[in-house]
């Protein structure tokens, strides 16, 4: 059976992007976000995976209530998160060509 006209290129462009997901996958996973909370009190490092690296509580925290502390951790880790996957679709729009909608991840890596 002959091949259908331009179904090589289609195969070729379809590798062409998942190398390039590939790549954004990882690009992703290197990336380093700070999320901060009540006015940069409580600041909390992840990785684009996801992954806490560094906490820092100012020490004017240590006197407050432990609830409103955690609200504060809390707060940091989620804006932390909203970054990462901002970052992602900056990412990925790059590589599509067009904006993609707000809670759009990429699919885990392997």
């Amino acid at each position: 059976m002959s091949e259908k006209p331009g179904l090589g290129e289609l195969m070729k462009k379809a590798q062409e992007m998942q190398k390039k997901m590939q790549e954004i996958q990882e690009q992703v996973s290197k990336m380093e976000v700070t999320g901060q909370s009540g006015g940069g009190l409580v600041k909390i490092t992840m990785t684009g995976q996801h992954i806490a690296k560094r906490v820092t509580l100012d020490p004017t925290l240590m006197k407050e209530e432990k609830s409103i502390v955690e609200d504060l951790i809390a707060a940091a880790i989620n804006d932390a998160v909203s970054k990462i996957e901002r970052g992602t679709r900056e990412k990925m729009s790059s590589l599509t060509g067009m904006k993609l909608p707000d809670g759009l991840e990429l699919p885990p890596s392997s």
